[in-house]
């Protein structure tokens, strides 16, 4: 009998062996994910996404997600270019040294709308404006989250101009950290991953930047006082997911197109969709113990003007790198507006 299966498996080996190569050849993607295991783009976006593609190339693009982050969140760019992991997603406020485009929804007091039209605006604006700028690896996707705040982790809450000045702010990095810094407060920058430890800790007495599904995520919500309510949204957090270049180009054309086709729609258009359903934590603010307070509007009116300062240095900037900043912020603006009706 062990002959006789040996054999079977000899004959099985040989009938294998003069198969083309091609049509045995699959292409397996290591996708990183530098969030908690727990969290849905570890646990729904991604897999879906990779659910999708195998789908879409009859099974000759697969793929897996490691158990945990292989690099820091700063390093995503880096470890998909230099072939670490194929393909892994980046906040785009880690790496506004090399991108500047992919900051326009970033713009304080540009994210009025829900996260789903806002990815679909931002995607559209990526596309007629700056298609290219992420040149060493192949984007596939972008998308915009829910909004971010400002928060006490005292019991004074943040209400005037005076109180922003007065506080240490943890804020994420980017933009919003930026305009932190033009208003005189102490700013504390850090990827959100890392929020908790600066917050938990007391490095800083308030934080900016976190949503609701954020504060839950990354366990600050204990220490969270309160919370301070503008007239329009201060701030969104954009992402972009890509995929080394080489591994890319093991891809047939046909495969890459059908790969773009379901990409922006289901990993960007999915994670937008799955943040708003996990941030109803802001509905329940109150019910949490955390106080919701009104800025006062000199407050909101300094920020505002602070932000004009960021914007126009992200402006020329990004003129500087060949894009047409006030076009394409412009257009971004129009179509969120559009999406969001």
């Amino acid at each position: 009998m062990k002959a006789n299966l040996w054999v079977a498996g000899f004959a099985a080996a040989a009938m294998t062996s003069i198969i083309p190569a091609a049509a045995m050849a699959k292409t397996r993607l290591v996708v990183n994910c530098f969030w908690a295991p727990q969290h849905f783009v570890c646990a729904d976006v991604l897999p879906g996404w990779l659910a999708e593609v195998e789908k879409v190339t009859e099974g000759r693009v697969v793929g897996n997600i490691p158990p945990k982050s292989v690099a820091p969140p700063p390093e995503q760019l880096n470890s998909v270019e230099k072939g670490v992991v194929d393909a892994a997603v980046q906040f785009n406020g880690l790496i506004g040294n090399r991108v500047n485009g992919a900051l326009t929804a970033m713009q304080p007091f540009a994210g009025n709308g829900s996260a789903v039209a806002l990815t679909q605006a931002a995607w559209e604006t990526n596309q007629k404006f700056y298609p290219d700028e992420f040149d060493s690896v192949e984007l596939l996707a972008q998308w915009v989250i829910t909004s971010g705040s400002l928060f006490s982790d005292t019991d004074t809450p943040i209400v005037t101009l005076d109180d922003f000045k007065s506080r240490k702010i943890w804020a994420l990095p980017g933009p919003l950290a930026n305009m932190a810094k033009e208003l005189g407060a102490g700013v504390v920058s850090t990827p959100a991953v890392q929020s908790n430890e600066v917050i938990s800790n007391g490095v800083v007495d308030s934080h900016i930047g976190l949503n609701g599904e954020g504060l839950t995520s990354f366990q600050v919500l204990p220490y969270t006082k309160s919370m301070t309510r503008f007239s329009s949204s201060i701030y969104r957090t954009t992402f972009s997911f890509f995929v080394n270049k080489d591994k890319w180009a093991e891809i047939s054309p046909e495969d890459q197109a059908a790969i773009r086709a379901i990409s922006q729609d289901k990993v960007g258009a999915a994670a937008a969709d799955l943040w708003e359903k996990a941030d109803d934590v802001y509905d329940t603010f109150e019910a949490k113990g955390i106080k919701v307070v009104d800025a006062d509007p000199a407050l909101e009116a300094a920020l505002v003007e602070r932000a004009t300062i960021v914007t126009d240095a992200w402006k020329a900037k990004s003129k500087a790198a060949g894009i047409d900043a006030d076009a394409a912020l412009a257009f971004y603006l129009q179509r969120a507006a559009e999406l969001s009706k």
